[in-house]
């Protein structure tokens, strides 16, 4: 039995004028302890689809199982980072993952509280900074201010909306090695939604294209057999990198071709520009 189980979702959203089907006979599986990125044109349905499994939404058809058991609405089980942090901003860094401590564990002490909160923050190197308020952060602090929190709930699956999409390419790079180093340490189930290809064949163990919608569905997985830990620099040159990135730019270029010949929607390619990573 999968860990995650996605069988023949749709979601369509009702509207005044019309019925629109955003995500069409989505069947994914996802093992415990498993690494899996889905890479997707803007617009093209990613964030529903982590809704769907986060249980902030239900599916108009089909179903969403975690653990073999029907997703019924969110759970401290399934921790989400967003893209937007979300963050409460009257509330410092400390406070905020404190917050989400005490909601996940409301029987325990707090020294219990203080104790795991400050073992998350320090965990994403954010100490020094644990009375600062988020408007006293750069982008990438407030970004692993939400991983922390995340984290902190201890949850069996983390789910990672483009969490690293706002961030220039330095913080970016430095936080997907924190990412991985913490995802290595007790292999909790991952699935990341990104529209760098690049970081999606760096970070998981399978890479999922979502083809654009309306009716979005997943194209064929493209399998990472890359020995990890992964550097980032020998990436440029290896072999079985270079392979797997030009077969996912050739399918997303082909099935953006095919969209545009019979939508007049607009779709955005994923990041597929080269990547010169440094060490």
């Amino acid at each position: 039995m999968a860990y995650l189980e996605l069988n023949n979702v749709c979601k369509t959203y009702d509207t005044d004028v019309d019925n629109t089907e955003v995500l069409s006979n989505i069947n994914l599986s996802i093992e415990e302890g498993e690494f899996v990125a889905i890479v997707g044109f803007t617009g093209s349905g990613k964030t529903t689809l982590v809704n769907l499994i986060n249980g902030l939404l239900k599916p108009t058809s089909g179903e969403v199982l975690f653990k073999g058991v029907p997703v019924q609405g969110t759970s401290h089980e399934r921790g989400v980072v967003f893209q937007n942090y979300s963050l409460l901003p009257w509330l410092s860094v400390g406070q905020n993952v404190l917050m989400a401590v005490k909601e996940a564990f409301p029987n325990r002490g707090k020294a219990v509280w203080k104790r795991k909160a400050a073992h998350y923050i320090d965990m994403v190197g954010l100490t020094p900074a644990i009375n600062k308020l988020p408007k006293e952060l750069s982008g990438g602090m407030r970004q692993r201010v939400a991983v922390a929190r995340a984290l902190s709930m201890k949850p069996d699956m983390i789910i990672m909306d483009e969490p690293l999409g706002a961030l220039d390419a330095l913080t970016r790079g430095t936080l997907q090695d924190q990412i991985l180093n913490i995802w290595g340490k007790d292999k909790r189930t991952a699935l990341l939604i990104t529209n760098d290809v690049d970081e999606g064949i760096y970070m998981a163990d399978r890479i999922i294209p979502l083809r654009p919608g309306p009716n979005a569905t997943l194209g064929p997985e493209f399998k990472i057999e890359i020995e990890r830990p992964r550097d980032k620099t020998a990436l440029n040159d290896n072999p079985t990198f270079k392979k797997i990135r030009n077969e996912i730019i050739e399918y997303l270029m082909d099935i953006g071709d095919e969209r545009k010949s019979v939508s007049l929607t607009e779709y955005i390619l994923p990041d597929v520009s080269p990547k010169h990573y440094v060490a």
